[in-house]
């Protein structure tokens, strides 16, 4: 008798997508289980009924989300997350940029400076609309999060050498704030390397998956 693979929703981070690397790097290194990772809209509201229907279909064991996608796993519930560079401030620096967005040529200068990879990736639209929206997104998903009864799995690896860190966007404290020291720092950058997936990433996944298996059992 063969079961399904337990199935894991991966949150790709701003400009990411479908054939972003960490996921990649998971689906090479598990076979044993279903890697989804799916590119989304960058508008918040869009995105967000985008990833609640693909909960409805999929009904995945765990949601990892990775740098801006984290907040996008901070909204879903009843369900285990990971968390990979999550840029939890990183929604007051968008809601900043959208009134930076209104001067002609800066929309088009973001565009070049955050340019998405050729591929499967997520378009980035700076429109001032789409950028004020983040400030209603991360109301919502720090409230799923603080509401009553909520008691879901958190867990987060950060890179010591996240430049981001520097500028705040990634912030340790802010996670401390609301899950406590329920992370783990690795050598590294922003961009989870393909060491630490393979020695932290997978690992704690595992440890997941088998905690929730016994617990079904």
């Amino acid at each position: 008798m063969t079961t399904n693979p337990p199935i894991i929703l991966y949150i790709h981070g701003m400009g990411g997508g479908g054939d972003s690397r960490i996921p990649r790097l998971l689906k090479e290194g598990m076979d044993d289980v279903r890697i989804c990772v799916r590119t989304y809209s960058f508008d918040p509201e869009t995105a967000a009924a985008q990833i609640s229907s693909w909960m409805d279909e999929l009904r995945p064991a765990l949601v990892i989300g990775e740098s801006l996608g984290s907040i996008h796993a901070l909204r879903l519930r009843n369900v285990p997350h990971l968390f990979v560079s999550p840029s939890l401030r990183a929604p007051d620096y968008l809601y900043v940029l959208s009134l930076l967005a209104l001067i002609p040529g800066v929309p088009w200068l973001c565009g070049r400076i955050w340019r998405p990879k050729d591929g499967d990736r997520q378009a980035l639209p700076f429109r001032p609309g789409i950028l004020r929206k983040y400030k209603a997104h991360w109301k919502a998903a720090i409230a799923n999060v603080t509401g009553p009864g909520r008691k879901d799995y958190y867990y987060a690896f950060f890179g010591s050498r996240d430049h981001y860190r520097r500028s705040g966007v990634v912030s340790i404290r802010l996670w401390e704030k609301y899950f406590g020291e329920n992370y783990t720092i690795y050598d590294g950058t922003h961009f989870m390397e393909e060491t630490y997936v393979s020695s932290l990433l997978i690992p704690k996944i595992r440890e997941i998956l088998i905690g929730k298996v016994a617990k079904n059992a």
